[in-house]
């Protein structure tokens, strides 16, 4: 499963992804995916997801 394919991230899964704030240090947050904000099917940095929680990221793991 690739993090940078639209078609590998649902709705409900557990990701890892890295928020904006982070984006200089690398620093993962974990969460449930709410919503997929990527429209193209394809993004060499992730594809932008919002959180359960309401964060904003772009998905660096899928968790499995």
């Amino acid at each position: 499963m690739n993090p940078q394919n639209r078609e590998d991230i649902k709705i409900g899964q557990e990701v890892e992804v890295v928020l904006k704030k982070d984006q200089r240090i690398g620093t993962l947050t974990r969460g449930i995916v709410a919503e997929i904000l990527t429209n193209s099917g394809f993004h060499p940095h992730g594809i932008k997801v919002r959180l359960e929680d309401g964060q904003v990221g772009r998905v660096q793991n899928i968790c499995i």
